[in-house]
């Protein structure tokens, strides 16, 4: 397993990355860009199907 310097595992990023931080602006905002969807669709999809940003994309029609 790679270790970054801080001698943090990569890990804790990958399962970061498959997330979305619905109270996170700066999360929802990025996600609603990607998809082509509003601020408000993004909070609403991840409050329906939950964070894992698989389904938030599903749930959103990408």
């Amino acid at each position: 397993m790679a270790v970054a310097k801080n001698g943090k595992t990569a890990r804790g990023r990958k399962q970061d990355r498959a997330r979305v931080a619905g109270g996170q602006d700066y999360e929802v905002q990025y996600e609603a860009k990607k998809t082509g969807k509003s601020a408000p669709a993004v909070k609403k999809a991840v409050k329906k199907v939950g964070n894992a940003r698989k389904r938030v994309e599903k749930r959103l029609g990408r």
